[in-house]
């Protein structure tokens, strides 16, 4: 039965990152994720079935079309992989259980956003908008925390980057604002608060090592999404423990 559960695990969430990877790539330039249908963007050739395999493709084919043999962007292979391990990190360290409801649509905004930030430097309204729907319906079915808690998630996750931005004069993006607010919503305000402070300490030692090493220029802007993705997929697994272990720390 573990065997046969894997299986379902790996293939689920192979599917789900070469999906989640045409939305995270044509929603930020304003594209269809329907139409038009998946094809070659230099030689326009439709793909068949057995060119959309989700990382086995690519790699059968060794990077290139299979019809006019041009190299295909290794963004198509590191985004499947990237998110085909979340999800199934997600699933062997929850479970199968409720939670569930939470982890796979949490885990399809982090990895969607992610991915377009470092792309385009944007995180679309398209997808926060979807991804706060769904949350708000998911709580009608499923809600660990007291309503308060997601209702004030989403006052001090969207109002405290709202606020930096405000005295920063645009220091943080909508996106990044609007981000936060649907995090609220999924998972409350104590995560949510630590997810901006962990995202915040690890953007702050990465920027200064990239700009140590001219990797990016003084002033020159960082796409904070994937910081926050990183910071909120770490308070999500691991927030309670790191806020426990601070408490014991700060009373020692």
């Amino acid at each position: 039965m573990e065997i046969i559960q894997s299986i379902f695990i790996i293939i689920f969430s192979l599917i789900l990152s070469s999906f989640l990877n045409v939305v995270a790539i044509r929603i930020p330039k304003g594209e269809s994720i329907v139409f038009p249908a998946s094809h070659c963007v230099h030689c326009k050739h439709p793909l068949k079935p057995h060119d959309l395999v989700p990382v086995f493709s690519y790699l059968l084919l060794k990077g290139r079309c299979r019809y006019c043999q041009t190299k295909i962007s290794p963004v198509y292979l590191l985004g499947e992989v990237f998110t085909t391990c979340v999800f199934v990190f997600a699933f062997y360290q929850i479970g199968w259980n409720q939670e569930l409801w939470i982890a796979i649509p949490l885990m399809a905004l982090l990895t969607t956003i992610t991915i377009s930030d470092l792309l385009y430097k944007i995180i679309p309204n398209k997808v926060n908008l979807f991804f706060f729907v769904l949350f708000a319906l998911i709580h009608v079915i499923y809600r660990p925390l007291p309503f308060t808690d997601y209702l004030i998630g989403v006052i001090a996750g969207g109002g405290l980057l709202l606020l930096i931005a405000i005295i920063s004069r645009g220091g943080m993006g909508g996106g990044d604002i609007k981000l936060m607010a649907v995090v609220g919503l999924a998972i409350g305000w104590k995560l949510t608060l630590l997810s901006f402070f962990l995202a915040s300490l690890i953007g702050g030692i990465i920027g200064v090592l990239l700009l140590a090493i001219k990797v990016v220029k003084r002033k020159e802007p960082i796409p904070f999404g994937p910081f926050l993705a990183l910071g909120i997929w770490l308070s999500y697994f691991y927030g309670n423990e790191l806020i426990s272990a601070y408490i014991k720390f700060a009373l020692q």
